[in-house]
């Protein structure tokens, strides 16, 4: 898989994204950093040709972040082929939508750390 992470003709797009997170990003990132879970999440890594908005290398784990843009029909259709993309690939993908981000993050950040840990499970 390290063959598809960090194209280096993305790094001007994850720089700019890490540095212009959306607030929903930004509260996320609060709780995923410095291993909170148990595991380390990366924010805006690039795999293939996509950028996602936290991954965990270990469990291979894809956290996408959606935002209001994202009822948009070809935003729909452009998730789904990201989404077929990274499963393709062996990743789990999980999706949360930026509203239950801001309007409880502490209740999303539990969910991940389930996520993980069921990941971890045998």
């Amino acid at each position: 898989m390290a063959i598809f992470q960090n194209k280096r003709y993305l790094k001007d797009i994850r720089k700019d994204l890490r540095n212009h997170p959306t607030k929903a990003e930004r509260l996320l990132w609060v709780k995923l950093k410095n291993s909170q879970t148990g595991h380390k999440f990366r924010r805006q890594q690039s795999i293939g040709l996509y950028v996602v908005d936290f991954y965990c290398p270990a469990l291979k784990l894809v956290i996408e972040v959606d935002g209001e843009t994202h009822s948009d029909s070809s935003v729909l259709q452009n998730d789904a082929v990201k989404e077929r993309f990274l499963e393709g690939n062996g990743l789990i993908v999980k999706r949360i939508s930026d509203a239950d981000i801001k309007e409880g993050v502490e209740g999303v950040a539990l969910l991940i750390k389930q996520w993980c840990d069921e990941l971890t499970t045998p």
